[in-house]
This record gives structure tokens, C-alpha cells and sequence, in this order.
């Protein structure tokens, strides 16, 4: 439901904010003082197509908020299912910002969306029906749903989908199964060389990475391996430079040669034997771990290879051994269908058969259903269009038979003969401007059905009527209104004195601007609005009063709760 709507220098608006009630709110007020102006701002919120002409002069930007409440589960779903915030109480703030330079912005619960995004969501709040505004109604590929909420169909149709879909899978399936010999060819050696050049090469889940680590460790083994090759070669000698123990053993031969001749030189050759020994005993330990390590750089090559493998596949079958496993198990199934493709597409086309027969039948089963049902719902809106002075305004439901779709065996639209003797045609083509907005009141009562949106909005619904139409269109609105919430735009005094709410719009000149606003009226001012509406702005009290039995008279009809019988 609308609750509050915040309008800042749109048009001749230069700040404003309405709250609405739940029932029937009733907007009136002189010609040209502005009523078009909330509808346009309504429509700007809503997302709708606008113009930066509706900025107010010398603001640089126009501003409409919209509050709702009691949006319900769905809109909340909706929001969160688009990513946007959603209140768990159920209120919705719609807000859009018109730039001078035609830009727009706009917010949903305070968060940025764009027009089309506003756009989706304000639908299911609101619907306006006036001179430009179509609705769901008017849109002939909907009507089929209108007939089925009203048929009752909801098991058959259902039945008939289930079958359409079937149908569908099996024609896809089908499809993809079928190919031309040298197609089934080509496919089948592609699949068979994946398949060997995978199985080949037998990937393990995690088998690159494991070989990395592996190789890591080998090539850190290198590094000791050149260190202990280069400690052996600096004690033994590498063949062309001589070692410590050779060196060793030539400064012991030396000091030997000499010893008995220099004191203390024998001491010292024996400490350079046992250093020599220590050598020695070294040398023979690094030939030993040195001996440990032989084969690393074999396994270092093979370790190389293996992961140029897994690369090549990766870049082919996916970047992990699981994913080239996956591939290589989709391509044997592949592989096993078009081998068997032929059994198979045999026994799938049975099976279609058999699902065209009750494809049909329910095809049948519905339209029987909602061709009787249109036969209803047509004499149920003639009743509707007769009891608003219409009588002469021919109602139609027309079945176009088409091929099976997902919605059935034919098209539905409904149709309107304005005059006797003209054949019925579209919606949209015949009816305009007040009188559409009375068909479109005839539908949803005739209708009753069932919809997100709770707010509806009658733009100008009294045009070119007589006060005995317009008191049913006022008794009509009344009831639509009941649980509900109804904005009619009037200038009708029979409509308005039916209000639950009556707002009047009202225009004034301070200086050289113009500003428009809405004020809130009720008891005696409401009397002297309808006696203004009736009589001119100079009405008598005589005519004041006629005014407030007119909304007695309308406060009696809607305590008794109905609308006149047969309407």
C-alpha cells in the first residue's frame, strides 16, 4: 500500500509530501491546479518513461519518494533475490532523482538500482489506469492468465505443462543425439584420441603438486651433493690439484728428513700424521653420503618430464588432474552414446509419441475449460459494462488457434465493440480515456482476481459520464477499495463524496511563481468541495447542504456494505 508520497520541484511542486489510507482516496481540485502533476510524479517513481520538462524552473533537479507498507513476502524476496536490502517490517522506499541534464538516479531501500530495476519492483505495487496507461490488462499476451486465474484451471494447466516440457527435453535430447554420418565420425575419432591420451597418461588427483614438492627436495639435494664433491676434492685432490692428505704427506716427509737434525720437528710430524689420519677418516664419511645421493638428477629428468605432461593436458582437459579426469569421464559416456545413439534415439522417439498423444489430450482438457469459463467471464463483464452505463459495449473473448506452446493451443485475447454493428477488436484499439479506465473497473470487478499489487490508481475514470454512471463508478471504486487501496483522480462529486480519504489539489500565485499543493479535507470542508465540484466556486448553502446528503447518502451505502444487486 501507498502510504506517504514526498514530491520536491516537479512542475509547479516545489515541496509536498501526501499520506494515503487504506480504502478509497479520492483526489480533486480545480482544472489545471496540478492534479496531472501527481500522476506524473507517481509515474516518475514508478520508473516509468518522464522528461526532464517536469523539473521545476531554476531547480536543478526534481525529487519523488515513495513510501510503502505491507509490501508482503514476495516483494521482500524479490529484493533479496536482486541483492537489494529488505525491511522485515514490510515498508519500501522507492526514490528517484531527475537531473536537468536528463540524467537519473535512483534508489530502492536506500540503495542505488537503475530505472529498469525500479521499474520491476514498482510494478507489483502499484497499477494506474488513465488516459495513457495500459496495464496488464491491455497487454493481450497476458490475458490467457487473466482467464485461467478465473477458470479455476490451475490442475489441467499444470497437467498440460508438465507435458509440453516433456516433450520439449525428449525433442532436445533428440537433438542432440541425432547427427550426420561424417559428423559422427569426426566426433567419435576426436573423443577416442581424448579419451586414449588421457587414459594414457593416467593423472592422479593432485599429482602436479606433488611432484613439484618432490622436486623442490631433489633439487635442494643438489646443492649438497655439489658441496660434498667439492670437500672430497679439497681433501683427496681432484687429479690435477693435490689434496690435504697429499699435501699432508709431504710436509711429513719433509719434517721427517729433518728431524733428527731440528729439535721438536719429529713432534710435530707425528701431530700431522694423526691430522692426516683425521683426513682420511673425513674423505671416507663424504664418499659415503656423496654415495647415498647418485641418482638425483636422473629422477630430477623424469620428475621434468612428467610435469610437461600434465601441462600439455591441463591446457586441454582442465587445469587440475580432477578436471581432466571429469573430461575424460564425459567424453567415454559421450562416446558410449553415440555408440548406442541409434537404440536410443528409436526408444526416445517412442517415448514422444506417446507424450504428443497426452500433450494433446491435455491441450483439449484446457481449452474445454477455458472456453467455458470465457462464456462466464463475458457475460460477467457485460453485466459490469451495462451496470456503468456501457449496455451497449460488446465484450469478447477470442481463441486464435496456434501451435502447442507453453501457455496451450491458442492464443486468447480479449476484444471490445464500442458501437453496435462493430466487430470486436483489441483493447487498446477501441476503448480511451475514461471510458477505458470504466472497462478496465468492469474487468478487475468482474475479474476479482487475485494480485501483488494492492495500490490502484483511477486517473480521470468520470470522463464524459452522467451522474447516474458516475454514482456507480463511485459505488464500484467504493467496493473495489474494501481491503484494499484505490487513488482516484475525479470530478465527479458523486465519486468523491464515496472517500475514505479526500485530498484536494489546489494552485496559488505568490508573486511571479506558481505553487501547488494538497490539502487534507474533511467534515464541512469536504461538504463545500463537492458543492464546488457541483455548482461553481460561489455555490449557496442550499447547495452546501445538498452536498452533505450526498455523502451521507454515500456513507449509508457503504455501511450496508455492498453495491446495489445485479451490479
Amino acid at each position: 500500500m501507498l502510504d506517504t508520497l514526498q514530491i520536491e520541484n516537479v512542475a509547479t511542486i516545489e515541496a509536498v509530501t501526501v499520506r494515503f489510507r487504506p480504502g478509497l482516496n479520492i483526489l480533486t481540485g480545480e482544472t489545471g491546479a496540478g492534479k496531472s502533476i501527481l500522476i506524473d510524479s507517481i509515474h516518475a517513481v514508478l520508473g516509468q518513461k518522464t522528461s526532464r520538462e517536469l523539473i521545476r524552473t531554476g531547480a536543478s533537479a526534481a525529487s519523488v519518494r515513495a513510501l510503502f507498507t505491507d509490501t508482503g513476502a514476495g516483494i521482500r524476496q524479490r529484493l533479496l533475490d536482486m541483492g537489494l536490502p529488505a525491511e522485515e517490517d514490510g515498508t519500501l522506499q522507492l526514490h528517484r532523482r531527475l537531473l536537468r541534464d536528463g540524467k537519473n538516479a535512483c534508489y530502492i531501500n536506500g540503495a542505488p538500482v537503475t530505472v529498469s530495476m525500479l521499474k520491476s519492483v514498482a510494478g507489483e505495487l502499484i497499477s494506474i489506469q488513465g488516459q495513457r496507461d495500459t496495464g496488464a490488462l491491455l497487454d493481450a499476451d497476458r490475458h490467457v492468465e487473466f482467464l485461467d486465474a478465473y477458470a479455476g484451471d490451475a490442475e489441467a494447466l499444470a497437467a498440460y505443462r508438465a507435458s509440453f516440457e516433456r516433450c520439449r527435453a525428449l525433442r532436445a535430447r533428440i537433438r542432440a543425439l541425432s547427427m550426420d554420418e561424417a559428423e559422427k565420425a569426426r566426433r567419435t575419432d576426436l573423443l577416442q584420441y581424448q579419451i586414449a591420451e588421457i587414459a594414457g597418461a593416467d593423472p592422479k588427483p593432485g599429482e602436479t603438486e606433488a611432484l613439484r614438492r618432490q622436486r623442490s627436495a631433489i633439487q635442494n639435494a643438489a646443492k649438497v651433493q655439489n658441496a660434498l664433491a667439492y670437500a672430497i676434492a679439497a681433501l683427496e685432490g681432484d687429479g690435477e690439484a693435490p689434496g690435504a692428505d697429499s699435501l699432508i704427506e709431504t710436509a711429513v716427509r719433509q719434517l721427517i728428513g729433518v728431524s733428527d737434525v731440528a729439535t721438536g720437528v719429529g713432534e710435530v710430524a707425528s701431530l700431522l700424521e694423526g691430522a692426516r689420519d683425521t683426513v682420511s677418516q673425513a674423505a671416507s664419511l663424504l664418499d659415503d653420503a656423496l654415495a647415498g645421493l647418485s641418482g638425483s638428477e636422473s629422477r630430477l629428468d623424469e620428475i621434468g618430464e612428467r610435469l610437461d605432461l600434465l601441462y600439455r593436458l591441463s591446457r586441454k582437459y582442465g587445469p587440475t588432474e580432477e578436471e581432466m579426469l571429469r573430461f575424460l569421464e564425459n567424453a567415454q559416456k559421450e562416446l558410449g552414446e553415440i555408440e548406442s545413439a541409434e537404440g536410443e534415439i528409436e526408444r526416445l522417439n517412442g517415448e514422444l509419441e506417446a507424450q504428443r498423444i497426452r500433450l494433446d489430450e491435455a491441450a483439449k482438457r484446457l481449452s474445454s475449460l477455458r472456453k467455458t469459463a470465457a462464456e462466464k467471464l463475458s457475460a460477467a463483464i457485460q453485466r459490469e459494462l451495462s451496470y456503468l452505463d456501457m449496455p451497449r459495449v460488446t465484450f469478447a473473448v477470442h481463441f486464435a488457434p496456434s501451435a502447442l506452446r507453453e501457455t496451450g493451443a491458442e492464443q486468447v485475447s480479449f476484444l471490445l465493440s464500442a458501437n453496435p454493428g462493430e466487430e470486436p477488436r483489441p483493447l487498446v484499439k477501441v476503448a480511451s480515456g475514461g471510458e477505458l479506465s470504466r472497462v478496465m473497473l468492469a474487468m478487475k470487478n468482474a475479474l476479482n482476481m487475485e494480485s501483488p499489487v494492492t495500490s490502484l490508481i483511477f486517473d480521470e475514470i468520470d470522463a464524459g459520464v452522467s451522474g447516474s454512471a458516475a454514482d456507480k463508478i463511485a459505488q464500484k471504486l467504493w467496493a473495489l477499495s474494501v481491503g484494499s487501496q484505490v487513488l482516484c483522480v475525479t470530478h465527479s462529486a458523486q465519486i468523491a463524496s464515496f472517500a475514505d480519504a479526500h485530498k484536494r489539489i489546489e494552485k496559488k500565485i505568490v508573486g511571479d511563481k506558481t505553487y501547488t499543493g494538497v490539502a487534507e479535507l474533511t467534515g464541512e470542508e469536504r461538504a463545500k468541495e463537492l458543492a464546488r465540484i457541483t455548482f461553481g466556486p460561489e455555490a449557496t448553502d442550499t447547495q452546501v447542504d445538498s452536498a452533505r446528503q450526498m455523502i451521507a447518502r454515500a456513507a449509508g451505502v457503504k455501511a450496508r456494505g455492498k453495491t446495489p444487486a445485479g451490479a
